[in-house]
């Protein structure tokens, strides 16, 4: 992978494709890049109040200097942003700011951001382009990349929401310089994910490589986030609207967004913490129905202690949970089909399958099997 430019990697999906773009210093060159998309001069940039303090300017000078004329929109950070009233505030003032359809809206931030103005962008005037501009690991890896946009509801997690593709992904490194280790550490949870799936060669390589992720390497960040992205885009390729393969991607997501919905979204639980445990709790289950060999969970539960992730539900806080209720959490997933839970497991590390062959009664031994797990000396959750 070159080192003196920007890596770029295609979503193939047609006359819908598009690039990502990751490297080092995207953002003062995103004026550049979003110019050889854009349809029309005006851009409306969607980031939140974390974010603004400290990419803001920049980005906005940067898109002026390419005869981009920027209006802005600043919203509250967290999960619970993500909501009806906030994407209902949020077009309110996209339509007063003089939005046209030739209009380019640009999410500056993380996953909340994305999710809340891409979902804008597919209803405001029957569907407007827009760029991600992801800022946090998670983001970069993951939400950016494939075109879900949602908000979420009291009864569960992204449950209204669109596909719309973005025009362009700019994954600028140096934004990562920036986020709690707390962040940071729930954005790697995304990135082990591609490993656990079909990528046994690139969990070898976090397990060697994993730390210096976290620390903020720029060549070994560079080539997480890429191959990640890669692995997504592949995906995403063959399965746009999820109807089969692109599934896999959610590998640990119906336990987390059960967990999620049951701790209401108000940020004491972030999202990537809560896929770091349900990828445990998924295989968990799958060595509970004896498709996976016990040893490939423990190296999942020694890379995990290596680098500070969760590996029960005592570790998030969680322990006292009433699992009924995050059961029950979980039968309001989009994956439900007639009924019946639909969940990601493993028959090992780099081999994931979908299968709706899960009992409750299952689902909730997994879960308390991982409850109150003992610690082990030197883990280093959170921060």
């Amino acid at each position: 992978m070159p080192a003196d430019g920007p890596h770029r990697q295609t979503v193939e999906l047609g006359a819908r494709s598009y690039d990502i773009l990751i490297g080092s210093g995207l953002l003062a060159k995103a004026g550049a890049h979003v110019s050889e998309i854009a349809k029309g001069r005006r851009v409306a940039v969607v980031t939140d109040a974390n974010v603004a303090p400290h990419y803001l300017a920049p980005l906005q000078g940067s898109l002026e200097n390419s005869g981009f004329a920027v209006q802005s929109v600043v919203l509250p950070a967290g999960e619970s942003t993500k909501c009806f009233a906030e994407l209902e505030r949020l077009c309110g003032i996209l339509l007063d700011q003089g939005l046209e359809r030739g209009s380019l809206i640009v999410a500056l931030g993380g996953g909340v951001i994305g999710d809340l103005a891409g979902f804008a962008a597919a209803i405001l005037l029957r569907g407007v382009d827009y760029v991600q501009i992801p800022t946090t690991l998670l983001a970069q890896v993951d939400s950016s990349v494939g075109g879900k946009t949602a908000i979420d509801m009291p009864q569960g997690k992204n449950l209204v929401g669109a596909f719309h593709q973005p025009r362009l992904v700019l994954a600028d490194s140096d934004t990562l310089d920036s986020l709690p280790e707390r962040e940071l550490k729930a954005g790697y949870a995304e990135v082990v994910k591609y490993g656990l799936i079909d990528r046994p060669g690139f969990f070898d390589w976090l397990c060697e490589n994993g730390q210096a992720v976290l620390d903020g390497d720029p060549e070994a960040r560079r080539h997480a986030i890429a191959l990640s992205c890669l692995a997504k885009a592949e995906i995403v390729a063959r399965d746009e609207r999820e109807s089969g393969a692109r599934a896999l991607l959610n590998l640990g997501h119906t336990f987390a967004h059960g967990l999620e919905a049951e701790a209401g979204f108000d940020g004491s639980l972030l999202h990537g913490e809560a896929v770091a445990l349900g990828k445990v709790l998924a295989l968990q289950l799958s060595c509970d129905k004896g498709y996976c060999p016990p040893a490939h969970l423990e190296r999942l539960l020694a890379h995990y202690d290596s680098v500070g992730l969760p590996q029960s539900l005592a570790d998030l806080g969680l322990a006292e949970i009433d699992l009924e209720r995050v059961l029950a959490h979980m039968g309001q997933d989009k994956k439900v089909k007639d009924g019946r839970l639909t969940f990601i497991l493993a028959r090992g590390i780099g081999q994931a399958f979908i299968t709706q062959d899960v009992s409750e009664a299952e689902v909730l031994a997994a879960m308390a099997a991982r409850r109150g797990a003992a610690p082990v000396a030197g883990r280093r959750v959170g921060a």
